[in-house]
């Protein structure tokens, strides 16, 4: 009997993003994308409507912001002084800067306003705020194997 999407198992799938009625991302043509169900891989709202889901199934999937990329927060959003820039870096409206934060790790944020001495950007993800739909189709499902399961990933290559 083929194997149901539940936790601890390596999903395989295919999947377009829609938003506002406009396709964003889609797998089709490439590769299907592989995570761990249960392990919060993917966003919080998709993984719950995949659970008990066979190879071969297709689904729409409706996921309100909140249980995507989450509310937009005016928290974070920031003024910085242009200066603090380097010459070549395009601040532009529109552009993504990548920024280290105390810890070392990169956070990724867009410039959404500019005047003459400084710009304003956004660490909220693009898709904060926005309800998302999916199309996805199930390719595969197998139990991960425990050294996946070890280090939280799938591993290329264990197919069955």
């Amino acid at each position: 009997m083929a194997e149901k999407v539940a936790d601890d198992h390596v999903v395989k799938l295919h999947y377009k993003l829609f938003v506002e009625d406009e396709e964003l991302e889609s797998t089709e043509g490439g590769k299907p994308i592989q995570f761990i169900q249960g392990r919060g891989q993917i966003i919080p709202g998709l993984e719950e409507a995949l659970y008990g889901m066979s190879p071969g199934e297709t689904k729409t999937v409706a996921v309100e912001a909140e249980d995507a990329y989450g509310v937009v927060d005016p928290d974070a959003r920031q003024l910085v002084k242009i200066e603090e820039f380097s010459e070549e870096i395009p601040l532009e409206v529109g552009t993504f800067l990548d920024f280290r934060d105390e810890h070392g790790d990169v956070l990724s944020a867009q410039i959404i306003a500019k005047d003459e001495e400084t710009v304003t950007v956004d660490f909220n993800h693009p898709l904060a705020g926005k309800d998302l739909a999916f199309e996805v189709e199930i390719e595969d499902v197998r139990p991960a194997d425990p050294e996946e399961l070890d280090h939280g990933h799938v591993h290329e290559g264990h197919e069955h």
